[in-house]
């Protein structure tokens, strides 16, 4: 196994479970999130829909597992969360948690396009996949 792939999977692993335990937490203890919902007029019916996503899309990005799919139904999501809950950006706490989302959704997109045969032809560096180990 390459340095390359050691830490592609230990990336991808640290994005996937920032969903999943947020996932979990929703199932844990709903509530304050359903508080959150209410508060931004995102409808509590949506929170089943928003745990699966992460439970799922995260799960899946965790194993490599349909990454364009996943990682980029998950970047979707980080690019809504912060427009539907983060928009305050005269707070300094809501604009951080903005940059974060957006920040977090680039390297999902990252992921969803380098796991394209596609992006792979499309690459800025053309350095051989050898040189790099």
């Amino acid at each position: 196994m390459t340095v390359t792939t050691i830490v592609t999977v230990a990336g991808r692993s640290l994005l996937a479970l920032l969903f999943i335990l947020a996932g979990i937490a929703k199932i844990a203890g709903p509530q304050p999130f359903l508080d959150h919902m209410a508060e931004h007029h995102v409808p509590g019916g949506l929170l089943p829909l928003v745990i699966l996503l992460e439970l799922g899309a995260g799960t899946a990005l965790l194993l490599g597992w349909r990454l364009p799919f996943s990682a980029g139904a998950l970047a979707l999501f980080c690019v809504a969360a912060a427009f539907g809950f983060h928009y305050n950006l005269a707070d300094k706490a809501e604009r951080t948690l903005f940059i974060k989302d957006l920040a977090i959704a680039g390297a999902l997109m990252v992921i969803a396009a380098g796991a394209s045969p596609a992006a792979k032809t499309a690459a800025i560096d053309p350095v051989p996949a050898a040189a790099e180990r």
